[in-house]
């Protein structure tokens, strides 16, 4: 008698059982019949965000730019997931919930790629770098040696006012014996460099050139650039009317190249995603979206938000691409190595 009242006062006393926990969920689930009703705006917006992520390229450019200004950032918009998840939660609302898994999806499939692969190799025929320096930059001559530490065998500088161009010719001499400088770009190689000359990207100076350089492995034509910046501005959005005309000019002159190994190196201020630089984007792959580990931001270089300086490249093969530490600039330089 004695052991069956204790089994029967510890059995009662065990608390509730798995299997009655569900019930008990799924009996307030059930009885709550606000749960579909609840968070409606909520689930209205997980599907305007999946109409943006999805139908970006038609958003229309005739307002400020919008569409480009969406694009830059695209990648941002995830953020947006876990604030919905949370809000939706504190909801109780199915609706904002099950609505939530289609903005998620649609972010996996255009981004989870390049968050979740590392998509680097070994090997190489050749790693190139470029930085844009910075016309303020109080310390020209480290900066230099910081980007060729990176053991690049071409590198790229961009933004080179001329009262400092000498400073980085001398720090780089030693490592390359070869070099060019155009207006306020440089090109500075391991192997000879020949056919330097400036490319008009239609702003009346000079921010653009290309040159042969001939590796051991046979040329390859190099083209160093600098885009126009940007602006975002509240009356106006963003203007960008410059950069664009100047991207398609790069993207005639590039196009034009009868060269089969071609490298690009700059700052385009603009990501891969921004349909004005179609002109260049269109012909060129991205070391980066090719070989990169992550999505690779370089500026601003204290919070980088976009990836704005590219290497691409055309009848070669990407094998890795990566962002260097930062130096005095407000962009990170970035590297890449290739083979052919």
């Amino acid at each position: 008698m004695v052991q069956a009242y204790r089994a029967d006062t510890e059995n009662a006393g065990a608390g509730p059982q798995p299997d009655s926990r569900f019930r008990d969920v799924r009996r307030k689930l059930t009885s709550d019949r606000g749960i579909w009703r609840r968070g409606v705006l909520l689930a209205l917006c997980s599907v305007l965000l999946t109409v943006v992520l999805v139908l970006h390229s038609d958003i229309p450019n005739t307002i400020g730019n919008t569409g480009s200004l969406i694009e830059t950032f695209l990648p941002w918009f995830g953020l947006l997931v876990p604030v919905l998840l949370v809000l939706g939660l504190l909801r109780r609302s199915a609706t904002a919930l099950i609505a939530l898994v289609l903005p998620a999806a649609v972010w996996l499939n255009l981004f989870g790629g390049l968050l979740f692969a590392d998509k680097s190799g070994a090997g190489g025929d050749l790693t190139v770098a470029t930085h844009n320096v910075n016309a303020g930059n109080p310390d020209p001559a480290g900066t230099a040696r910081q980007v060729a530490g990176s053991g690049a065998d071409i590198l790229a500088l961009q933004e080179l006012p001329s009262g400092k161009v000498e400073a980085y010719e001398e720090a780089l001499a030693a490592r390359y014996p070869h070099h060019s400088v155009q207006g306020t770009v440089g090109l500075w190689s391991k192997y000879p460099v020949t056919d330097s000359s400036p490319v008009d990207i239609k702003l009346g100076w000079t921010r653009a050139m290309s040159a042969t350089v001939t590796t051991p492995k046979g040329p390859v034509k190099v083209f160093v650039a600098h885009l126009p910046s940007v602006r975002v501005k509240l009356n106006a959005g963003f203007t960008a009317t410059q950069r664009d005309d100047s991207a398609d000019a790069l993207g005639e002159a590039i196009a034009d190249e009868p060269v089969a190994r071609v490298v690009l190196l700059g700052d385009l201020n603009g990501t891969m995603n921004d349909r004005s630089l179609n002109a260049v984007t269109a012909q060129m792959r991205s070391t980066q979206g090719a070989a990169g580990d992550g999505f690779g931001f370089s500026w601003p270089a204290a919070f980088p938000m976009a990836r704005i300086d590219q290497i691409m490249v055309r009848g070669v093969e990407p094998l890795a691409s990566w962002t260097l530490p930062a130096t005095d600039s407000d962009h990170l330089p970035i590297a890449a190595r290739v083979q052919w």
